[in-house]
């Protein structure tokens, strides 16, 4: 684990998308192109924002992403979809975009996205960190175990608290109960993983990825046992450790 601590959550996010490009452009130097598996949410902000603005030649990476509410409309503010498109993909040229689309037949939605998202290795993934410890939407106790790539998973009360705290609902109830998640394995499977997590609602979620052995309570701690993982924190996330 290589562990980058700052004052602010824009120093965080930029510092962070440097390393993302830098690991991007190393990799479409070595083999003309890149593979992108890219975050969300609100903690994601800075992040995202930041490396629209890194020198990378995005027209040599394909984007993909972690997780979609099913059954939710891409029109819909949460949708990741909508999140990502707004956000990055309209923003820079990139190779493609492959979607989670949680709509319609979920089963053959997830058998032709795995199709894709094996076809090549993933270089970089940009992996956040959940209140709940979870990484994508592997809800504790996550499954280690599973080799698909993609699945449908049922969201816990904390996860679903998340989502409201974060605007994106109006209540728990307004969070959908499903959603298709990229599995434990597959994250761990990127050849680089970088995460972000600010805000003092993540200190707890941080203070026990670093604190706790590897357990599917904490998925994040599953990180850990990557060789290349680096984890972006400011200086409210940190609190919980750091005095």
């Amino acid at each position: 684990m290589h562990l980058h601590i700052y004052p602010t959550t824009q120093q965080a996010g930029e510092d962070a998308a440097k390393l993302i490009a830098q690991k991007l452009n190393a990799a479409i130097a070595a083999k003309g192109s890149a593979r992108l598996v890219l975050s969300t949410g609100a903690s994601q902000f800075e992040t995202v924002e930041a490396l629209t603005h890194e020198p990378v030649d995005w027209s040599k990476v394909t984007l993909f992403h972690l997780d979609e509410y099913v059954a939710l409309p891409i029109s819909h503010i949460a949708s990741f979809r909508k999140y990502l498109k707004e956000r990055f993909v309209d923003r820079v040229s990139l190779k493609e975009a492959v979607y989670v689309n949680g709509e319609g037949d979920v089963e053959a939605n997830i058998a032709a996205l795995t199709k894709r998202l094996r076809e090549e290795e993933l270089d970089v993934g940009v992996i956040g960190i959940g209140e709940n410890g979870h990484i994508a939407f592997n809800d504790p106790p996550a499954d280690f175990e599973t080799d698909v790539a993609y699945k449908v998973v049922d969201l816990d009360d904390r996860c679903k608290r998340q989502q409201v705290g974060e605007g994106w609902f109006a209540t728990v109830d307004d969070v959908p109960r499903q959603a298709i998640s990229m599995s434990v394995r597959q994250i761990m499977a990127c050849k680089a993983i970088v995460s972000v997590v600010p805000h003092t609602v993540k200190a707890e979620a941080v203070r026990n990825t670093i604190s706790q052995p590897v357990n599917n309570k904490v998925p994040a701690t599953i990180l850990k046992t990557h060789p290349d993982w680096n984890l972006f924190l400011d200086a409210d996330s940190a609190s919980g450790f750091v005095g």
